[in-house]
């Protein structure tokens, strides 16, 4: 038998690295049948909140948001989603953005769909009403260049509208592709690799992440990633944006 005390997972004061072999299930209230891993939270300094929802046929994942909106992505699989009055069936790739004070149902699930939720409180912004429910999906012909760099493209999922206080983007580099920059910014992030191998730089640690792993950046923490391996490096990821900096 190995020793179960060897892990790539690092928690520490301004990032997190969590990789599935240290996986801990918890319970959510109304969603049953399912695995839930929380992966982010309040808990270790974050000011929003990361799951990673692995559904059995009997599955069900049903709630009410209140304050906090919650963007939920399918990992893998598929189920049916019933939000704001519409019913769609969703696939691997596609998304559905669930906006404040909504009810939301998740049934249907293929044995061992994968859903991912970002969570944050929303932020009002004067002039401007909170966002209505969206779906979307994950298409490479709508990913952006990033800084002149063909081995780097970047798909917004969200529109870039001052209504929306976050942001989730899918973010792939070809492989040997790298960041022209070591990034340190307000915003902070949340991740979870979708494919591919790649090496982080985080507060001048160098961790090596697959496909599976998930990262927390607080803000301001130094931060740089390269592709490894022979297949595209692509993560989902999420941060805060259009809001001023401070309390006003």
């Amino acid at each position: 038998m190995q020793i179960p005390a060897f892990t790539r997972s690092v928690v520490a004061r301004n990032h997190a690295i969590l990789t599935p072999d240290g996986y801990i299930n918890s319970n959510v209230p109304g969603w049953t049948g399912c695995t839930v891993n929380v992966l982010v939270s309040e808990h270790m300094g974050a000011g929003f909140g990361q799951t990673l929802i692995t559904a059995r046929e009997n599955g069900q994942v049903t709630g009410r948001t209140a304050t906090a909106q919650i963007f939920f992505y399918v990992v893998r699989g598929e189920c049916q989603v019933s939000v704001g009055g519409t019913v769609r069936l969703l696939k691997t790739g596609q998304f559905v953005y669930v906006p404040i004070e909504q009810e939301y149902l998740f049934d249907r699930f293929d044995a061992g769909t994968q859903l991912l939720t970002f969570h944050k409180v929303y932020e009002p912004l004067a002039g401007h009403l909170a966002p209505e429910v969206m779906f979307g999906e994950k298409d490479d012909r709508e990913a952006r260049v990033h800084c002149n760099d063909e081995g780097l493209r970047i798909q917004a999922l969200l529109p870039h509208k001052p209504a929306f206080d976050m942001a989730v983007n899918i973010f792939t580099y070809e492989p040997g592709a790298f960041l022209p920059l070591v990034e340190t910014h307000q915003m902070e992030h949340g991740l979870l690799y979708l494919q591919g191998q790649a090496i982080y730089m985080l507060n001048q640690q160098y961790y090596p992440v697959q496909q599976g792993d998930a990262i927390w950046m607080a803000p301001y923490c130094p931060q740089w990633a390269a592709a490894i391996g022979k297949e595209p490096s692509v993560y989902i990821y999420y941060k805060n944006i259009n809001r001023f900096p401070t309390v006003v």
